[in-house]
């Protein structure tokens, strides 16, 4: 039986960090992610009733609201999901290609 010997570049499972732990809780506002969307939402303020249902349904918290009180997204931060399109009931919010 050959013995496997461990080289010093192997790692085992002692030596790896634990996964799925949120060491440093509140740290998503400091990394811009929106950069590689391919779609953007557009408001059209004539039909949005300022209801917040955009901002209650955006997983990344995305949207927020302005001094108008209406809400509009962050590209900094919106990663053109489309869930705030789909979930708007008025239909204000659409997708559009991120070139337009």
């Amino acid at each position: 039986m050959v013995k496997k010997v461990k080289s010093e570049t192997e790692l085992s499972w002692k030596d790896l960090e634990v996964g799925c732990v949120i060491s440093d809780p509140g740290n998503a506002s400091q990394y811009k992610t929106g950069d590689w969307r391919s779609m953007r939402p557009v408001v059209d303020k004539s039909k949005c009733i300022r209801c917040g249902v955009c901002y209650i349904f955006c997983p990344d918290m995305a949207i927020h609201k302005t001094d108008e009180n209406y809400f509009e997204a962050s590209l900094y931060y919106c990663k053109g999901c489309g869930i705030c399109a789909q979930e708007c009931f008025t239909g204000c919010i659409v997708m559009v290609p991120e070139e337009e």
